[in-house]
């Protein structure tokens, strides 16, 4: 069995949904300490013309040390916001029709937990993009983890082996945080998986920026087109090799 495991992200780029498309399960990690500034409460999208702008959800005053699975969501209309926000999409963006009511019926029975509302919105931005894999919560699973746990690339190994998977399947950004030699101990295979930017034409009014939050993608390409994308586009070895990253990259045909 391949896995995944990673924070829940807020809307996330296409990237982390590659990720999903290639495993057999998903573990949402949900209980680590949150982090200021990253991507768990906020993402970015298009400004018109040029450039880029931040939609997030605004959160509760919590301590640092809090796990991402406590941190709360303020009461305020941020799922409003977001959508004002998304108005200038309107002029040119040919699925903007579609993705709009998509998304007032993810905002429609939300709690106020931030865990829970990425992990909500991770789903069913999955379900519509035709990508169907289990996908758990860390904290609901009573993994039976075995130690040592030391350090935060150590969690992927214990949660793999805890889990029944063969494989862990991580982006290459993450080969530092991880010992390749404590999965091969846990008799878990640690694969790197690369992915290139989808590009696609923004129209007369906006200009296409890379990594983007997955509702971007949405605005100019239908379901069925990212699907295709992430089925079918295969990164040659040769040119994970000029990256220079010392993983095996095994997508040189269909999964």
């Amino acid at each position: 069995m391949k896995l995944v495991s990673m924070q829940p992200y807020f809307f996330p780029y296409l990237g982390y949904f590659d990720l999903l498309n290639i495993t057999d399960e998903w573990i949402v990690f949900d209980t680590p300490q949150y982090m200021k500034y990253g991507w768990v409460n906020r993402n970015r999208i298009l400004r018109p013309g040029s450039g880029w702008q931040y939609i997030l959800a605004p959160l509760k005053k919590h301590h640092y040390t809090m796990p991402l699975n406590q941190v709360e969501i303020m009461d305020s209309d941020w799922s409003g916001l977001i959508l004002r926000q998304l108005e200038h999409y309107k002029k040119d963006a040919p699925y903007y029709d579609g993705v709009i009511p998509f998304l007032e019926r993810c905002f429609s029975d939300l709690s106020n937990n931030l865990a829970q509302v990425n992990t909500t919105l991770f789903r069913q931005v999955a379900y519509r993009l035709g990508i169907e894999r289990p996908i758990h919560v860390f904290s609901e699973m009573n993994l039976a983890l075995q130690g040592p746990i030391a350090s935060p690339g150590d969690w992927g190994a214990a949660i793999a082996q805890a889990a029944g998977a063969d494989e862990f399947i991580n982006r290459p950004g993450g080969a530092t945080f991880f010992d390749e030699t404590d999965y091969q101990r846990r008799d878990v295979k640690l694969t790197y998986q690369y992915f290139v930017n989808m590009t696609y034409n923004c129209g007369k009014y906006h200009q296409f920026e890379p990594d983007m939050s997955i509702i971007d993608v949405m605005m100019w390409n239908s379901p069925e087109e990212i699907k295709h994308y992430l089925d079918t586009f295969r990164l040659p070895k040769e040119r994970c090799e000029e990256h220079g990253f010392r993983a095996k990259f095994e997508r040189t045909q269909k999964r």
